[in-house]
């Protein structure tokens, strides 16, 4: 009888989930091709096996994460118990072919069920804890489909008990044939022997049903829930952008004006325009809440959550799914439905527009979610084909396009921060002569504004007393464009990039320094695309080889002594340079170097990265206010960076704060080339 129900049961739920997997597999199937995504099968295995099989990302959250590998691996390692629960619907001492009872599986099988049960209470414990009834926005749980994740601790939890009271059973009617090894197995079997052979031979019967019964329920929750992720996310991050999704934007499409045409179409304006990977991230997510908690926009009041935006694409996307897939895969409900465009109707556009592409929900989402992609997709959609933007975006669109500069103010003041120092800078005309190693590319800020001028001066004195043979372009350096692309002006940054590529072409460039991490991202990994390659290193990175090698020795003690760095997102997140600024830093005799709680890779946006440097913040609290608030926590004397828009956005948070008696008057903002040139000798 036990054989029949469970097979019946089994057949009944493999139909109702291969039908579920089916669908959601031509749903995603039905997005727009996806580039650059196959890569060798080594490096694949390499990346399953650090972050699905070891949960690399998930461990850095530490009691969570390991909560999470137990649980992982212990469903992992018990796929040998849902064996055996089969083969015992038939045999009530069934063993796995070519295993048998060997004393160590029966421990290994106890082992994780204990494990995956004290895994349950730490996740209930911590969703107590940060319940969004108690902590609002603050929890990344805020806005999750809660009851869902109850629902599916609670199957997990009746998957582990039913199994183990079915092995006690087994122990008191002697159809268990493991050694007490299995110490969970026998020890709740004590329990269960008052009760009589009988009672037990019918609760192993019961359970063992039960236990199929639990499984197959839990397997169809999973595929009509979020987590589908466990069957979606080793696929997600098979295909994920690697080494990681930052930096360089995935799609860099043909905006050549010869072959577009009226039907041309750039960017997601409705659901159908995501590629098919943007689609399996949908389907990926987790709702775990790591990229809300760490996201800038979300912490400081403004509507943007990265898990929310992910889960409102995902819903339109069941919702719609009539659309792609037509009525004989989805309802003929939804198969009805008007296309609807994703902004506003599904996004609002204060959503879209407060994103400051400072990667932390990239860094953080555990299943390689790609949410700056998409989001810049759903921006070039709204710039090209709406012309719907943020108002005060229009000027910094006309400056680049009409002077080469977010500020408007030409290429004849490029080279007025040269005027001020004593020394000889080649300004390149035609090829960079032999003898030059690098091309220094200033960029706008470094060269326009008056805060970054001190930064690239001292720059400059620096490469020019460690004996370093440097040029810069002077007024044929243009914007390499990087805030109209990530506005969303994709056409306007390919005509930047293209003039720009042409010129250092032309000129011969080879090795090129970058003061700012913009710059810098955008000549060294996406100027590629375009055909633009360029060995290039942040001024940070060199003066920690010149310091290194003594061409540079630092032997002043700093009067202000106590710095915390914060760190620029283009720089750290976006191309992993951590360690090049601090170590400059702490070469520095007399600094005490402080972090931030914030910093590294969980480090938080200065707030003027994807062009929101020049948007007007209206909603909630400033980013950069909140980032002064959190270097402030430490007392420093020194708050220093290495990138000019951090600069800039640090400098004015700090000079606010110092207006309302929030800081201290001899608090400073430096980069990190002002922090080294202090503590030269003076020859």
């Amino acid at each position: 009888m036990r054989a029949a129900i469970g097979l019946l049961i089994t057949v009944v739920a493999l139909f109702f989930a291969a039908r579920r997997g089916l669908f959601i597999f031509k749903l995603v199937k039905s997005g727009v091709e996806a580039p650059n995504r196959r890569r060798n099968i080594p490096e694949q295995i390499n990346l399953e096996v650090q972050e699905v099989l070891g949960q690399k990302r998930l461990l850095k959250k530490t009691v969570p994460g390991i909560a999470h590998f137990f649980t992982f691996w212990g469903f992992t390692i018990l796929t040998a118990t849902i064996i055996e629960a089969f083969g015992a619907l038939f045999q009530s001492n069934f063993a796995i072919p070519l295993i048998g009872h060997d004393s160590w599986l029966g421990f290994t099988e106890d082992f994780f069920s204990v494990a995956v049960l004290l895994s349950l209470v730490v996740f209930s414990a911590i969703r107590l804890k940060n319940a969004p009834s108690k902590k609002d926005r603050q929890s990344r749980f805020y806005g999750s489909h809660n009851d869902a994740a109850w629902l599916v601790l609670l199957g997990i939890a009746l998957v582990i008990i039913t199994l183990l009271i079915y092995r006690a059973a087994q122990v008191n009617t002697g159809d268990f044939a493991y050694s007490n090894f299995a110490f969970a197995s026998h020890g709740l079997a004590a329990l269960l022997k008052p009760l009589g052979h009988s009672a037990n031979s019918a609760l192993e019967s019961i359970f063992v049903v039960a236990n199929v019964g639990v499984i197959m329920g839990f397997l169809v929750f999973v595929t009509y829930s979020k987590h589908l992720h466990i069957f979606a996310a080793p696929l997600n991050v098979a295909f994920s952008r690697k080494p990681r999704a930052l930096g360089a934007l995935d799609k860099t499409p043909n905006m050549d004006p010869e072959l577009l045409t009226e039907d041309s179409v750039f960017g997601v304006g409705k659901i159908n325009d995501f590629s098919w990977k943007q689609l399996l991230d949908l389907v990926t997510c987790t709702e775990c809440g790591r990229c809300q908690e760490q996201c800038p926009a979300w912490n400081t009041e403004k509507p943007l959550s990265p898990k929310l935006l992910v889960m409102s694409l995902r819903d339109h996307l069941f919702a719609t799914s009539g659309q792609l897939l037509g009525p004989r895969v989805a309802s003929a409900e939804t198969a009805t439905m008007e296309p609807v465009m994703l902004v506003p109707n599904v996004i609002d556009p204060d959503i879209l527009w407060s994103c400051t592409t400072c990667g932390a929900c990239v860094e953080a989402c555990p299943v390689d979610i790609e949410h700056i992609d998409a989001i810049v997709d759903m921006r070039r959609y709204q710039v090209l084909m709406e012309s719907e933007f943020p108002t005060e975006a229009g000027t910094m669109l006309r400056n680049i396009e009409n002077q080469g500069d977010p500020w408007g103010l030409g290429s004849s003041h490029r080279l007025d921060w040269v005027e001020a120092i004593d020394i000889e800078i080649p300004v390149i005309d035609g090829e960079i002569p032999a003898d030059v190693e690098y091309l220094f590319w200033v960029g706008c800020a470094g060269a326009l504004d008056e805060r970054a001028r001190k930064v690239t001066q001292s720059i400059a004195r620096l490469l020019d007393r460690a004996g370093v043979k440097f040029a810069i372009l002077g007024g044929r350096e243009s914007c390499t464009g990087d805030p109209a692309r990530r506005l969303g002006n994709e056409y306007l940054y390919q005509m930047q990039s293209m003039m720009n590529i042409e010129t250092l072409n032309e000129v011969k460039a080879k090795k090129i320094i970058a003061s700012c991490p913009h710059c810098f991202n955008s000549i060294a990994n996406e100027y590629a695309s375009l055909g633009g390659n360029y060995e290039v290193v942040h001024h940070t990175q060199l003066l920690k080889e010149l310091v290194g090698k003594g061409s540079l020795v630092p032997v002043n003690k700093l009067e202000q002594g106590k710095v915390t760095y914060h760190d620029p997102c283009y720089l750290g997140r976006h191309n992993g340079i951590y360690d090049a600024p601090r170590s400059v830093i702490e070469s520095v005799p007399g600094v005490t170097s402080v972090e931030m709680h914030r910093h590294r890779e969980k480090g938080f946006c200065c707030g003027a990265g994807g062009a929101r440097m020049w948007l007007e913040e209206k909603i909630g609290k400033r980013v950069n206010v909140e980032r002064v608030d959190q270097a402030l926590e430490v007392d420093p004397d020194v708050v220093s960076t290495a990138c000019p828009y951090c600069m800039i956005m640090l400098d004015d948070a700090v000079k606010a704060k110092k207006a309302e008696g929030g800081a201290r008057d001899d608090v400073a903002v430096l980069d990190v080339a002002q922090i080294l040139e202090q503590s030269l000798e003076i020859k």
